[in-house]
């Protein structure tokens, strides 16, 4: 497996956890009843701002993944791993485990020079495979 693929799968489990950083809290801020239904309506009470920063970090990460999974694949398939492709895979997973506390907690301008590290990491990858 390539450094790469490595961190992408290290980028997709921590996803994961994000998920239940951020589910965990909602439910016991919402109820089970309204979490597990069809949420039709909206909830009776709001989350508190922490664990919506946590959805939105966890959005956030989604919509990071669908740039870094294609770049990890297009290095990897293309056969053009290199140093510094996977220096730059090791910096988004930095910024992104970086990026929950910093949205969590509102680390003002930090969350977005961090999240800025992993998404020109991404671009960089994705620079690599051209040239």
């Amino acid at each position: 497996m390539t450094p790469e693929l490595l961190v992408l799968t290290l980028a997709l489990l921590l996803q994961v956890v994000q998920f239940m950083l951020y589910a965990v809290p909602a439910n016991l801020e919402l109820g089970t009843r309204y979490t597990a239904g069809a949420r039709d309506t909206a909830p009776d009470q709001q989350l508190s701002a922490r664990t919506a920063r946590l959805q939105r970090a966890l959005n956030n990460h989604f919509e990071a993944l669908a740039l870094f999974a294609p770049a990890v694949l297009v290095i990897t398939l293309s056969d053009q791993a290199s140093a510094v492709t996977a220096a730059c895979a090791w910096a988004y997973l930095a910024s992104r485990i970086l990026y929950i506390p910093a949205y969590a907690f509102g680390w003002v301008p930090w969350r977005s020079a961090i999240w800025a590290v992993g998404f020109f990491a991404t671009i960089a990858m994705l620079l690599a495979a051209l040239f």
